[in-house]
């Protein structure tokens, strides 16, 4: 039994842990939000996919980041890093404060003892165990998300105000005056349902999946954490689409360029979101990293594959 000493101290070095992994990708973070919320400030070029198809094909997320640098500097590079530490950090310590609390103990008591493996159980208390867990991730995710959420839209804004060149959003202290001036109470959960939608179907995928697994086709111990793992990677990837909205749904009607047309239509649900992401085919944008293509309109003019101009794009 690890007593409230040593958790505290596992608690604070899981959070300064993440802080600095987070601090050492906040640029590739950064860039990837732009191109979530649909900044593409750097023309595509011709190319062919591997099938030799004929493509239009973006700047990787490296050539990306090199773009911001060369336009706001190193620094520039960190934009929005100190809010979305804050959020990480909050988020962290009210999952493990919840996780810990005396009434979600009692709520949840244990299946099996600390010193059991949930595969060694028996069919229906192994079943119950994965449903246990099931339920209290999505209960400590849920809580995380929602204490966190103001400070992580305060961290997009700050981003988003890359596209306009805005200085709306400044310090963590005046840039949540300034949601409440836009948006009024609601703007601190701008997103927040896409958000939490994406999250808990991860956690409901990866433990039922999981479950399926190890117990048909994986019972080597070793296998199944990497097992589990190959799991998390598919799962983030079906629900993915969620998390691009909820980045657009964060930054539309904000006050700024990026969430203004022609950069975006002011959204007036996450639902209204959606249904135009997935009509102009950009619920996966951001997805891969790597190798980007557009997939907007584009017309052929003199031979040449040509993407058509932002506010056809952009037009419902």
């Amino acid at each position: 039994m690890v007593n409230p000493r040593e958790r505290e101290e596992r608690l604070w070095s899981s959070v300064v842990s993440r802080i600095l992994v987070n601090t050492i990708s906040h640029p590739i973070e950064y860039a990837k939000v732009l191109i979530q919320i649909g900044h593409e400030p750097i023309l595509p070029r011709e190319t062919r996919t591997l099938f030799g198809k004929p493509a239009l094909a973006l700047p990787n997320i490296f050539q990306y980041v090199r773009y911001i640098k060369a336009v706001d500097g190193f620094t520039g590079c960190y934009r929005g890093l100190v809010p979305k530490l804050c959020a990480y950090t909050v988020n962290g310590v009210i999952m493990e404060k919840v996780n810990d609390s005396y009434l979600f103990t009692k709520i949840f008591p244990q299946v099996q003892d600390d010193d059991e493996d949930i595969e060694e159980l028996p069919e229906e208390k192994r079943k119950a165990a994965y449903r246990r867990e099931f339920i209290k991730d999505a209960i400590c995710k849920i809580a995380g998300i929602i204490a966190s959420h103001p400070l992580d839209v305060v961290a997009i804004r700050m981003m988003a105000q890359f596209v306009g060149g805005e200085d709306k959003y400044k310090s963590v202290l005046s840039s949540i005056i300034e949601v409440y001036k836009e948006n009024g109470i609601m703007g601190y959960y701008s997103g927040l349902v896409p958000r939490l939608i994406a999250n808990v179907s991860t956690l409901a995928l990866v433990s039922y999946s999981t479950y399926l697994i190890n117990k048909y086709f994986v019972h080597d111990h070793d296998t199944m954490t990497y097992i589990s793992a190959m799991v998390t990677l598919v799962a983030t990837t079906v629900t993915y689409p969620f998390l691009v909205v909820y980045n657009c749904m964060a930054v539309t009607d904000s006050g700024l360029a990026a969430g203004s047309p022609p950069h975006m239509p002011i959204y007036t649900s996450w639902i209204d979101c959606w249904r135009h992401l997935s009509a102009t085919n950009q619920l996966k944008r951001g997805s891969s990293l790597l190798w980007r293509y557009y997939t907007g309109p584009t017309a052929i003019i003199n031979g040449k594959l040509v993407m058509l101009n932002k506010t056809q794009y952009y037009s419902f």
